[in-house]
């Protein structure tokens, strides 16, 4: 069972990441685990993603010619987060259905039932919506001293 909480967990902090945050505002726990990632696959240490490297991370290299802006075969950092922050944004626009800017409890339980269930929690001024903010603080709040 806390196996799954944690997993739902980590879904969640995911979920708000890919939604809205910039990299600049990532917690130090992602930025960690995206640096450790990233130098886990640079097998050449040249600070590139090539193709042949990527294929270890089976999505990465699935979305490799998506990501890969310049064509030169090597994803960099910055082909990186500018993909990242595109998927964050599509998300984002999924969930918020009608543009406003936070999800309501019903566009939360219509797209994303994991998020509906945290919903009252999640809602720290309690105003019925989830903005960027409160799910960056919540994220923040369940990753304190990890």
């Amino acid at each position: 069972m806390k196996y799954v909480s944690i997993l739902a967990a980590l879904g969640l902090a995911c979920a708000a990441l890919l939604a809205y945050a910039d990299p600049a505002d990532a917690p130090a726990a992602t930025a960690h685990a995206h640096a450790h990632g990233l130098k886990a696959l640079d097998k050449n240490g040249d600070g590139l993603i090539s193709r042949d490297e990527a294929q270890a991370a089976p999505r990465l290299a699935k979305n490799f010619d998506a990501i890969d802006a310049n064509h030169d075969g090597q994803l960099s950092k910055e082909e990186l987060r500018a993909h990242m922050k595109q998927k964050r944004a599509e998300h984002w626009k999924k969930l918020d259905t009608d543009g406003d800017g936070r999800i309501s409890k019903a566009e939360a339980q219509a797209n994303a039932p994991r998020l509906a269930q945290r919903f009252d929690q999640l809602d720290a001024n309690g105003d019925g919506y989830l903005t960027p903010e409160e799910l960056r603080a919540a994220f923040h709040e369940r990753h304190r001293g990890q």
